[in-house]
């Protein structure tokens, strides 16, 4: 698990680049916030995670899918992973922040990506949460 990335993955770095082209401006990383999002808008009040379906359990998706061998060694992490998350998330909303989760499997369809971050980037107003499904 050592040569796992926490950042700078393949469908992080599309998000990225998507995101960029499409005119918007972030910040990487930002340690200060809990979870250390992946893209920070701060005059927004905005983040992105790009999440891993596997590591993070995306519900319903093929790519997440639990390993045959050690099945209790997986199932106590990858649990441990989705309840850390779900804790970062509510600390950001808690500290005002809106929160959208890209999902590994979404990037695929760059359009509809691009759609979906486009309406959370644009729509300042209030504190709504977006979960990617």
């Amino acid at each position: 698990m050592s040569r796992v990335r926490s950042k700078d993955t393949k469908p992080e770095m599309r998000v990225r680049r998507l995101v960029h082209g499409m005119g918007y401006r972030y910040r990487l990383h930002r340690r200060d916030l809990p979870g250390c999002p992946d893209l920070v808008f701060p005059s927004r009040w905005a983040v992105i995670f790009v999440h891993g379906c596997f590591w993070h359990r995306h519900r319903g998706c093929a790519l997440a899918r639990l390993p045959k061998s050690r099945v209790e060694f997986w199932e106590a992490k990858l649990e441990g992973n989705r309840l850390r998350d779900e804790n970062n998330q509510r600390r950001l909303r808690e500290l005002g922040w809106r929160v959208l989760i890209v999902w590994e499997c979404q990037v695929a369809d760059l359009e509809g990506t691009a759609e979906k971050i486009k309406g959370f980037l644009d729509h300042e107003t209030g504190n709504q949460d977006h979960e990617g499904g």
